[in-house]
């Protein structure tokens, strides 16, 4: 009864710790990315309210990579905090053995490893894809924002503005408009057979969503390289249609595990447009291209394998409890052990970089900690049973 009170207490203790060194680690890294994710409002025209959900859905993404951090940091804190306020030495008095400290924090690492396969494999996915379909669906509340007095603005996909005065109404001077993708068809007569469309102003508005021009002129280029010029007094343009600049297919990190999977083990001759996930299967159809298979490859071991060395730093950062007797040397190992395990997770990182390479990388980077815990928890019990021999 009483070991499962402290077992309780310990187990408390920890995860209040992880929570909130994960929370602020979190909060600091999700502020910096926030403050670069500006450009949505200032440059690119969005909705605050876009911003926020945008940036907010980046958050998981934040969490998934502090999460075996934190819980390095959360349980060496919490042994060093037991021990200075003496409530290790009452326990060690008490005949609580040292391995079944060990087994409880070993279990409590394989709680935070499924807590970070969740995010890591469905969470963080689906967030970044629902974040990148956000913006490419969101309609764009300025365009004032957009376009900038003396610069060639191209924040939409084949579309380029330039204004040489612009004013607090939004009156605009020297307008110049080049158009690749016809999206101004309208006011071409001509419009099928016509390359571009370039229209210069004199004068020109912004109202809500649209440009209303005066004094102007439209030149147009057609497939023989053939140029018509035509005059105006005062047109409008319509900027409903709009196609923000921005990837559409969706990146390895925002392609859910089961697609990345899929990939790897089958091959499609061709996607179906037809499908609601075609982006995903036109990444299916290219996968054979062996760049592609090793970043694959890399993505989902970052997300499958990343979480597995969780358990080897809570073994290895155990060592501390071996280390309790108030002396110089064994001062300096508690700091030993820690940036043993920290190195052990920058490691990691920095391995599954290479994990794609070939079937030797992907299989040493799963079996390395496999391989070392057991031996960690082996050799850590010798070192536990070497000190009662001792003492």
């Amino acid at each position: 009864m009483l070991k499962n009170k402290i077992y309780k207490y310990f187990t408390l203790e920890i995860l209040k710790s992880f929570l909130t060194i994960l929370f602020a680690l979190s909060a600091i890294a999700w502020t910096v990315r926030a403050v670069n994710f500006l450009d949505l409002v200032v440059e690119n025209g969005h909705s605050v309210t876009t911003y926020l959900f945008f940036s907010l859905l980046n958050i998981t993404n934040i969490i998934t990579k502090f999460i075996p951090l934190s819980f390095l940091l959360a349980l060496v804190l919490t042994i060093l905090k037991l021990e200075k306020q003496n409530e290790l030495l009452v326990l060690w008095t008490s005949g609580l053995s040292k391995i079944k400290l060990v087994n409880l924090f070993f279990f409590i690492s394989l709680i935070i490893l499924l807590i970070q396969l969740c995010f890591a494999t469905y969470v963080t996915p689906f967030s970044l894809n629902k974040s990148r379909a956000l913006i490419r669906t969101a309609d764009f509340n300025s365009m004032s924002t957009v376009i900038k007095i003396n610069d060639f603005s191209d924040s939409f996909k084949d579309l380029t503005f330039y204004v040489g005065k612009k004013n607090d109404k939004n009156e605009m001077e020297n307008i110049f408009i080049r158009d690749e993708s016809h999206y101004f068809k309208s006011i071409v007569a001509d419009s099928k057979d016509s390359v571009n469309i370039t229209i210069m102003a004199k004068k020109g508005i912004l109202d809500d969503k649209k440009i209303i021009l005066e004094s102007g002129l439209i030149q147009t280029q057609n497939k023989n390289k053939e140029i018509n010029n035509v005059n105006f007094s005062k047109t409008t343009l319509h900027l409903d249609a709009l196609t923000p600049r921005g990837i559409i297919k969706p990146k390895l990190q925002e392609t859910s595990t089961h697609q990345l999977i899929r990939c790897l083990f089958q091959k499609n001759k061709y996607p179906d447009p037809s499908d609601p996930f075609f982006a995903n299967q036109a990444l299916i159809f290219s996968c054979p291209e062996e760049d592609l298979r090793k970043d694959i490859i890399s993505t989902l071991l970052r997300r499958i394998g990343m979480p597995i060395y969780i358990p080897l730093i809570a073994l290895t950062a155990s060592f501390i409890l071996v280390a309790n007797r108030k002396s110089k040397i064994n001062f300096l190992k508690k700091y030993f052990y820690f940036i043993f395990s920290f190195l052990i997770l920058v490691l990691a990182e920095l391995l599954v970089r290479f994990s794609g390479f070939s079937e030797l990388h992907s299989l040493v980077y799963l079996l390395v900690p496999l391989i070392l815990t057991p031996l960690t928890y082996l050799f850590l019990n010798q070192k536990f049973n070497y000190e009662k021999r001792k003492v």
